[in-house]
């Protein structure tokens, strides 16, 4: 990275660069006011009229005035000192500032060449926002430069450090707005720098950009005491260094000093880290920028106060098209910016606004960091068969899937030490959920003090571990949106605090599919352990398998969601959605000791088939076909399907039982209504048009009828599943208190089968039995009965 602290020192700033800073500033607030209000004359060539208006006037001003300053800002160091820098962009309302400075600094015509950097152009650019067929209000995935969607607050923060990390040349700036500044997300965020690794990372400048209001009320941070806000971010471990006021060029002066100050820190920082060894963590730098909420826009509006209030926050004259006197102060509002000086007569930006904007790859819209993709490398993924338990007998062996996996993704890290390329995240469960042996390749990411009863803890370490699922989550976004891999490995219960973030993942993959320009990324992978039917010794609390339901709502192109039976199944899907792109892979597996059902082979043609019958388990007479099928998706509903197919092959051996297991959730789907859905004969042959379908799911039952409620059979379906009754108990007592086990499904087949409710009414006996004896047993005994704990697959 260029040596920060070689440039010029901020007092030497010369009159003719503050003016440029000013013009380009101008011209963004010209262009943002623009967008919001005018879908005709662009320069203002004619006096402004009703029909220049847009109907309906939509947008955020309020920001956008501040964010505008901070992008001409980092343009001017940006272009000094030869930066490799990208910002995020945390009030992404504010689309209009983004948008208009990308389009002076030529990236958004580059991208998107009908919009022309001239007076056509700017009359598109001014049209297509907020407006039906155009560009969101948001700074989106439409957004050149852009890898943070502003529609929902909270994740500016973990997303910056999510982009540094293993970017030791880039610097993140990340501005901070009043609202997201109050949430839970953000507020944890800031612990970030704790885990930045001035060595091998890059550097995040957070500016907290404070202008006093959010939609209808103060903000918090904005009305606390300059020293109190100060302790606050001291006590997060920054160095916060002051903007502020409403005095245009007093403010460029110091803003300009601001941000050659952090980034002279922040070059001594790595410097010492990188050619000096320390290894005291840094004191990183944070501007506080205090500007008025929409700076230089209408003071007052029909007699109230507007700049500098919350009023300010999105549309400040909202009757332009209705009242002749918001129309004046409009056209008033937009010559305040005089962009005959700012323009040429063909509407293009004039030198003094381009002085100071870099460049090619550096500027903020053209950034290959912003568009991930460019930069991607394939995962090296090793053999599975390396991995691979042997498998001569279904049901013979015992092993814990996860930890199988992590030996797996142990090699991923050895592979990936020199181009650092991969990390694992998660909150504070790498080792719970049995992927420790990654240690043997790499530790966990720290910089706060170490004790000698620590284990793992490691400057360089690429196990990201912090007890907040948003950080987590907002940290390998970041990671995977700037061209690296990664695995989010959580308690299946506690994944649901990120259901709004994923969404919002969902949601820029499934608009970048549609966006040639934005290069495929690597998956976001969810690995969901300790999941529902073992929680052992943490009970109810810890029992909640709808994250399935809540993915499987999303964009069908977008989302996958698996449920490998055993070992080898893991180790095949996680080899699948560790190579896959622009997808949201969802993987429930056990970490507890489990049957191996499947040789690798085998698993490989199951996991490629999504669902298939497993022959070996089933009774049925090839010739004329099964009299029930017995399905299963997921680890414990196979166990209890395969027992309850035994107990069937002993005391119904002329019943022909066809067993099927789902690995791919989505195959139950029509083909029309997912990319992985079965067609109809696809789904008739496996599951039969007619017969009685017994299926134990490992989630809510629910969602299985929702997936399959138009096929031929559905009135023949039967799903057992979780019913939300749980407790900390044994692991048979959960699945019988939900109906899920081997005796319970034995019965739903005698139930189903025509004439087996009369001919085996006493199997039928026996089953309710051996149930009604469990409760005893495991209140006396504190174990499961012996024939569920000692059972083993026999054929």
């Amino acid at each position: 990275m260029p040596d920060a602290s070689t440039t010029r020192p901020p007092a030497a700033l010369p009159e003719d660069e503050l003016g440029a800073l000013d013009a380009h500033w101008r011209a963004s607030n010209y262009l943002a006011v623009g967008q919001i209000y005018l879908m005709g004359n662009p320069l203002l060539t004619e006096p402004l009229r009703p029909e220049h208006i847009k109907p309906r006037l939509l947008g955020h001003w309020g920001t956008s005035p501040g964010l505008n300053l901070v992008h001409t800002h980092l343009n001017r160091v940006i272009q000094a000192r030869d930066l490799d820098a990208i910002c995020v962009w945390g009030p992404g309302h504010g689309g209009p500032a983004v948008l208009a400075n990308s389009w002076i600094e030529g990236s958004y015509t580059e991208t998107y060449p009908e919009v022309t950097r001239d007076a056509a152009g700017m009359a598109r650019l001014f049209r297509q926002f907020s407006f039906p067929g155009g560009v969101p209000s948001h700074v989106a995935p439409e957004t050149p430069g852009s890898i943070h969607e502003g529609g929902e607050l909270g994740y500016a923060l973990s997303h910056a450090y999510g982009a540094a990390f293993d970017n030791p040349g880039l610097v993140v700036a990340c501005v901070i707005g009043d609202g997201e500044a109050e949430t839970g997300p953000l507020a944890t965020s800031w612990h970030s720098n704790k885990f930045l690794d001035p060595v091998h990372d890059g550097a995040v400048l957070p500016i907290l950009h404070l202008n006093g209001y959010k939609i209808a009320n103060p903000s918090v941070l904005a009305r606390l005491p300059r020293q109190e806000l100060e302790e606050l971010l001291r006590g997060y471990g920054h160095d916060p260094i002051h903007v502020t006021g409403d005095d245009e060029m007093a403010v460029h002066r110091a803003m300009a000093v601001a941000m050659d100050t952090a980034l002279d820190r922040i070059a001594a920082f790595q410097r010492a880290a990188r050619e000096q060894g320390a290894t005291e963590r840094p004191r990183w730098p944070v501007v506080v920028l205090r500007t008025p909420k929409g700076w230089t826009g209408p003071a007052e509006v029909d007699g109230l106060p507007v700049e500098g209030t919350w009023r300010a926050h999105q549309v400040p004259l909202a009757a332009v098209r209705d009242n002749p006197d918001h129309l004046r102060q409009l056209e008033e509002w937009l010559h305040s910016y005089r962009p005959a000086e700012l323009f040429d007569a063909d509407g293009r930006p004039r030198p003094q606004v381009l002085a100071c904007v870099p460049g090619g790859a550096r500027r903020l819209g053209a950034n290959p960091h912003a568009n991930g993709g460019l930069l991607l490398r394939e995962l090296p993924l090793p053999p599975l068969d390396d991995f691979a338990v042997p498998v001569d007998t279904p049901g013979a062996t015992l092993h814990e899937p996860t930890a199988v996996l992590g030996t797996l993704l142990e090699r991923v890290m050895a592979d990936t030490a020199d181009r650092r390329n991969f990390r694992l995240v998660g909150p504070d469960e790498t080792a719970s959920n049995r992927l420790q042996d990654v240690y043997g390749a790499t530790g966990k990411a720290w910089q706060a003090e170490v004790l000698d009863v620590d284990e793992h803890l490691d400057r360089h370490g690429r196990v990201m571990e912090i007890l907040s699922e948003h950080t987590c989550q907002g940290w390998l976004e970041g990671y995977l949106l700037t061209g690296r891999h990664g695995l989010f490995s959580c308690y299946e219960a506690f994944v649901h605090i990120v259901d709004s973030m994923v969404n919002q993942h969902v949601k820029w993959l499934r608009t970048t599919r549609e966006l040639p320009w934005r290069r495929p990324l690597a998956s976001l992978n969810y690995l969901l352990t300790s999941h529902v039917w073992r929680q052992d010794h943490n009970g109810f609390s810890h029992q909640d398998p709808g994250f399935i339901d809540h993915v499987l709502n999303k964009a069908p192109e977008v989302v996958r969601v698996y449920l490998p039976p055993d070992t080898n199944t893991l180790l095949s899907v996680a080899d699948h959605v560790l190579a896959s792109r622009d997808y949201v892979n969802v993987v429930v597996a056990g970490k507890q000791p489990g049957f191996d059902w499947l040789s690798m082979d085998a698993a490989r043609a199951h996991c490629a088939r999504g669902a298939g019958l497993w022959e070996w388990a089933g009774t049925e007479d090839v010739r004329r076909g099964p009299d029930v099928v017995l399905a299963c998706a997921g680890d414990v509903p196979t166990l209890e399907v395969l027992a309850a197919a035994q107990l069937l092959r002993h005391h119904l051996p002329q019943l022909g039982v066809r067993v099927v297991n789902i690995v791919d959730l989505a195959r139950l789907m029509p083909h029309g209504a997912h990319p992985h859905g079965m067609t109809d004969a696809e789904y008739d042959a496996l599951f039969t048009p007619d017969k009685p379908v017994i299926l134990a799911y490992h989630g809510y039952p629910w969602l299985i009828h929702r997936l399959a409620y138009r096929r031929t059979g559905h009135a023949n379906l039967h799903v057992r599943g979780y019913k939300e009754i749980g407790t900390t108990t044994t692991p048979f007592d959960m699945v019988l208190r939900n109906d899920l086990d081997r005796y319970r499904l034995v019965m739903d087949v005698i139930d189903r089968v025509p004439g087996l409710p009369v001919t085996a009414a006493a199997v039928r006996q026996r089953m309710e039995e051996v149930r009604l004896r469990h409760h005893g047993w495991i209140r006396e005994h504190g174990t499961d009965l012996p024939e569920v704990a000692d059972w083993a697959w026999q054929d």
